[in-house]
């Protein structure tokens, strides 16, 4: 007994500051020079300052800028004769003929109505390209937001079981003090605190990445500073996968832009049938007549055009080209079209199945978990269980707190996900429900 009343005091000290070189971070509030930005906020700046959006719109201005170009002629010719000069007097100009000449080759209207008709299908592509790029960034940006809030969510979750778990120590180390208690309870106290304090570390790791990413698609230093404020959205009910489909049909911009390029090919094989119709140059010159001519000034006039069919074979296997770009553009879209409704229909999969979670959760598993905590901490207190009890009441209710964070956040990563397949919103994407709301608006830390 006295051994025990020696080590009692050392015991107790080297205790407490453990705990105090263990103790997780405490969950601050967010830095006062940094407003927090909504989730709607990070996606507009993101679509405003990603830089390969920017780039995809410089593309397109380049490809609209090319429409305006391709009904144009070619450039006219400027041409210079000199015909006669004699051999033995090549300084002598005044013995040849001099022509001085104009032409310009005229191809069919129809032709330059195709040509413009492609450079407006490829500023479609352009155009689709860009929207593509839009909904990826805009999809990237809303699951890291989502990821920003869970992780606050998950500290705060974490800072208030540590306080509780110190009180637990507290009470432990008294009961050790007086001789009620083994010291195995005070070790499994410090252990628990220690994994908080690790989980805390890996939120930190995952959050700062998160920043970092979120910051480069919003065009940002990596480090630089940013909070993000909302909650945790569920759709009250998603349409059907058929209504779903036809959503992706109608505005999946990569669908679209298949279906351009289609057209595309299509019209590439127009233009090159067209090749078989010839095309006209016309010249206009002016003649300068050697010396002692009847005449010295003379006019030229000139009419030439092509023969293209008597180059048939090239052209009708440039036509056959273009029909087998067609059939490659149309078995893109099938195949294109099978992996959207695949993502559409994994993601309607995810999101009724994490919102099957949450609700499972929040209305049975968590209210169950902390009655259960507060039993073990009462009989704990009365010493009518034992300490390991109270530290496993306290593990399951913190698992499920986090797993229920999880679940809601993974809820609105699907319905970014399905919104993404589809290639629109989705209507009445918030709960009408106002608890559910209500328990989760937060800003990041």
């Amino acid at each position: 007994m006295k051994s025990i009343c020696v080590c009692a005091p050392f015991v107790l000290a080297l205790s407490i500051a453990c705990l105090g070189q263990t103790e997780p971070r405490s969950v601050t509030a967010p830095d006062a020079a940094v407003a927090p930005l909504s989730v709607d906020e990070a996606v507009a700046a993101a679509l405003e300052s990603n830089p390969e959006i920017r780039a995809a719109v410089r593309r397109l201005s380049l490809a609209q800028l090319k429409t305006a170009t391709a009904r144009s002629l070619d450039d006219p010719m400027l041409m210079m004769r000199d015909w006669d000069t004699p051999l033995r007097r090549p300084w002598d100009l005044n013995q040849a003929q001099i022509m001085v000449s104009i032409q310009q080759t005229f191809p069919s209207r129809l032709k330059r109505d195709q040509r413009a008709r492609l450079a407006q299908d490829d500023a479609g592509v352009a155009a689709f390209d860009l929207e593509t790029l839009r909904q990826e960034v805009s999809v990237e940006v809303r699951k890291l937001c989502i990821g920003l809030m869970r992780n606050a969510d998950e500290a705060r979750l974490q800072a208030r079981q540590s306080s509780l778990l110190k009180e637990a120590l507290a009470a432990a180390l008294a009961e050790y003090t007086t001789g009620k208690a083994p010291q195995a309870d005070v070790l499994r106290a410090q252990m628990a605190l220690t994994r908080l304090n690790e989980q805390l570390i890996e939120l930190d790791e995952e959050r700062d990445n998160a920043r970092a990413q979120l910051n480069a698609l919003m065009g940002r230093p990596p480090d630089e500073a940013i909070e993000i404020a909302g909650s945790y959205t569920s759709p009250a009910a998603l349409p059907s996968i058929e209504e779903l489909e036809q959503a992706a049909i109608e505005h999946r911009p990569e669908l679209a832009a298949l279906r351009t390029q289609i057209a595309k090919s299509r019209d590439e094989g127009k233009l090159t049938r067209l090749a078989m119709k010839p095309d006209f140059t016309v010249g206009l010159g002016y003649m300068l007549m050697p010396t002692g001519s009847l005449a010295r000034n003379a006019y030229m006039g000139e009419v030439s055009m092509n023969l293209p069919w008597l180059n048939r074979e090239r052209h009708d296997g440039e036509a056959k080209q273009a029909d087998a770009a067609t059939d490659v553009s149309q078995a893109e879209l099938d195949a294109r079209a099978a992996m959207v409704f695949l993502e559409i229909r994994q993601a309607q999969i995810a999101v009724t199945a994490a919102g099957k979670r949450v609700k499972l959760y929040r209305n049975t598993l968590l209210p169950q978990a902390e009655a259960s905590f507060k039993a073990s901490t009462a009989a704990y207190q009365n010493n009518r269980a034992e300490f390991m009890s109270l530290i496993d009441a306290q593990n399951l209710l913190l698992d499920i707190q986090t797993a229920t964070y999880k679940a809601s956040a993974a809820t609105d990563e699907g319905m970014a996900k399905l919104e993404r397949a589809i290639g629109a919103p989705i209507a009445n994407q918030t709960n009408s429900n106002p608890e559910t709301n209500s328990n989760y608006g937060r800003t990041s830390k």
